[in-house]
This record gives C-alpha cells, sequence and structure tokens, in this order.
C-alpha cells in the first residue's frame, strides 16, 4: 500500500479511506455487540462510534499499510458483565469479522447493480472506491479469524469448544503474540501468514468482485 503513496497519490488517499472504513466497522462491531450483551464499557469508553480515530491501533495500521493486514484498537469488554462469558466472548469476536464480510458483500451487491444497468458514473466510483473497500475487509476479517491470540478467531474457537478443552485452550494465550510473529517473519520471500491468507482472499474476492478484478487484495 506505501508503494502507491509516490506512485500514485490518489490510489494511496482511496486505500487508506478503505483501510479507516474496515478497521471502523470492524471495531464498531465488537464494541456494539458487547453493549448489546450487557457489558457497557466500551460505550463508557466512547467506542460506539464510527469514527475511525478511536479506533484506530497504530501498530495495527502500520500493518496494514506496509503488508496489508493488520488490525485495530483491541475494543474491551469486562467479562463479569456477561450473562455467558465465554459464549459472549465469542459472540463479541466474531461481529468484526461478520460486519466487514456484511460490508464487502453489500458493496459488491452495489456494484454488480452498477454495472448491469450500465450505470456508468456510478460503476466508475464504485470500480474506484468500492472495490478497494471490499478488499480491506475481506482481508481484515479473514486474517482477523486466525484462531490466535490476540486476534478474534482465538477467542471464537474458546467460545466453541467445551468447557474443559476451551481451559486448555486459553492457556495457549500467553504464546500467541510468538506465533503471531513467527507466521508474520518472511521465510523464502513469504511469510507462513501470506501463504494461509492469500488463497482464503482470492477465493473470497473472486467471489465478490465482478470478473477479472478478483485476486488477494494484500496490498
Amino acid at each position: 500500500m506505501l508503494s502507491y503513496l509516490f506512485s500514485n497519490p490518489l490510489i494511496f488517499i482511496v486505500y487508506l479511506f478503505s483501510l479507516l472504513v474496515a478497521i471502523a466497522i470492524h471495531e464498531f462491531s465488537h464494541a456494539l455487540a458487547a453493549d448489546h450483551l450487557g457489558d457497557p464499557t466500551p460505550r463508557l469508553q466512547g467506542r460506539l462510534k464510527l469514527n475511525p480515530m478511536v479506533h484506530v491501533d497504530p501498530m495495527g495500521m502500520f500493518f496494514l499499510m506496509l503488508f496489508g493486514f493488520g488490525w485495530g484498537k483491541p475494543v474491551e469488554f469486562d467479562p463479569y458483565n456477561l450473562k455467558n462469558p465465554r459464549r459472549d466472548a465469542a459472540v463479541i469476536s466474531i461481529a468484526g469479522p461478520i460486519s466487514n464480510l456484511i460490508l464487502a458483500i453489500v458493496l459488491s451487491i452495489l456494484l454488480r447493480l452498477f454495472i448491469l444497468f450500465d450505470l456508468t458514473f456510478m460503476t466508475t466510483i464504485g470500480l474506484l472506491i468500492f472495490i478497494p473497500v471490499i478488499r480491506m475487509n475481506v482481508v481484515l476479517a479473514v486474517f482477523n479469524l486466525l484462531p490466535i491470540h490476540p486476534l478474534d478467531g482465538f477467542k471464537i474457537v474458546g467460545g466453541i469448544l467445551p468447557r474443559e478443552k476451551a481451559h486448555e485452550w486459553y492457556s495457549l494465550q500467553r504464546y500467541g503474540i510468538f506465533f503471531l510473529l513467527l507466521m508474520i517473519l518472511p521465510i523464502g520471500g513469504s511469510s507462513m501468514l501470506q501463504r494461509v491468507l492469500i488463497p482464503m482472499v482470492s477465493f473470497l474476492n473472486g467471489i465478490l468482485l465482478p470478473v477479472g478484478l478478483g485476486g488477494s487484495g494484500i496490498v
């Protein structure tokens, strides 16, 4: 993504906008789910907003801009305010990736309708803006579904497993950052993370984007 800053500033701005949209909808959805399940913590911390600035994490932003995947500022919630802490934590966690995929699907449908009805101006806008937003949301959703702490997938798995297995699963939490760093480090020209992400991201982009505009979307 940073490569566009000097070669094509307009594309850089569009991708930066797409990145902020993806982060905002992702983290807002976490906060909304927690609030709905009875925990006022995100509301009290001002996270029930679609303003990207309250959801940006500097390190996550850096990785997203440099590698095309990353994270936003984590939404904090108090499990003691939840009726079923393990299950509700999983619901809160999955809300983020699902919101990214829903937004990508909605924009994909709109873009296809613009093309179908030959709305030239709207199609041009859609191709310029919708496609980067779709790609960024797909990348953020797939990345966060990985079952590695501190990503959403870790708590999602913990909420699905039987109670005794979940206890063993959560014991791996302390090693999550090491697993994540190991996956990010490039080995043989590409990282393990890219090898995992690219096939799934390419598959989803191939479904959501018009023919010839698919691809991994990792920029």
